[in-house]
This record gives C-alpha cells, sequence and structure tokens, in this order.
C-alpha cells in the first residue's frame, strides 16, 4: 500500500559529519526537518523552551545531546544547551574569507 512506503520515524539515527544536523530523507534513515515556518508556529504559542530543545539539543550540539541524555537517566535539571555545530560551521566560512569572528561571554 503506497501509505506503508511513504510512513517513516526515527528515534536516533545519523547526523551529517559537517553539521552535525540529522540527515534529511527515508533512504538515510534521516530525521524529520524542522522550518522556518513551524519554528514561528512555537514561537506564536509560546514554547520557548520546546523551541530552544528542537533548535540545539536534538539537532547540532553534539556535547549537549550526551549532556541531556546523562541529566534525565540521573534525574537532574537539564543543562544549558551550547553553541551549535551550525555555527560554528558559519564561523569557520567567515574565516576562511579572511574575517576574524570572536564571540563576547559575560563573566
Amino acid at each position: 500500500h503506497l501509505v506503508d512506503d511513504k510512513i517513516h520515524a526515527r528515534s536516533i539515527g545519523p547526523y551529517s559529519l559537517v553539521t552535525q544536523q540529522p540527515l534529511a530523507g527515508k533512504a538515510q534513515f534521516g530525521g524529520q526537518r524542522f522550518g522556518e515556518m513551524e519554528v514561528w508556529a512555537l514561537e506564536a504559542y509560546g514554547a520557548a523552551h520546546t523551541l530552544q530543545e528542537i533548535l540545539t539539543v536534538k539537532s547540532d550540539d553534539v556535547s549537549g545531546r550526551s549532556r541531556v541524555y546523562e541529566a534525565i537517566v540521573k534525574g537532574e535539571n537539564l543543562p544549558e544547551p551550547g553553541i551549535p555545530e551550525s555555527f560554528n560551521v558559519l564561523v569557520k566560512e567567515l574565516q576562511a574569507l579572511g574575517l576574524s569572528v570572536t564571540l563576547g561571554r559575560e563573566e
């Protein structure tokens, strides 16, 4: 049946080597994409914590994935998300253009 060919879901799976985001498509056992309009919908609904989790830990925060998993297993509060790997890729591309990028951190 056609529906059986179309349905696809994953809990964990492969990630892109460059951006560390979940791969796309059923053939690569990829994850579902969360687009710009879906982000707007969650913003309008006021689901800031859910949105933050989807865009960082469940996407491309490499160290955050393991830290969140450990916190859930131990029953602790979730840690603050780190810098997404896609941002690091952007910084590297800007550095390749000869631009110096530094991040200001609050102390």
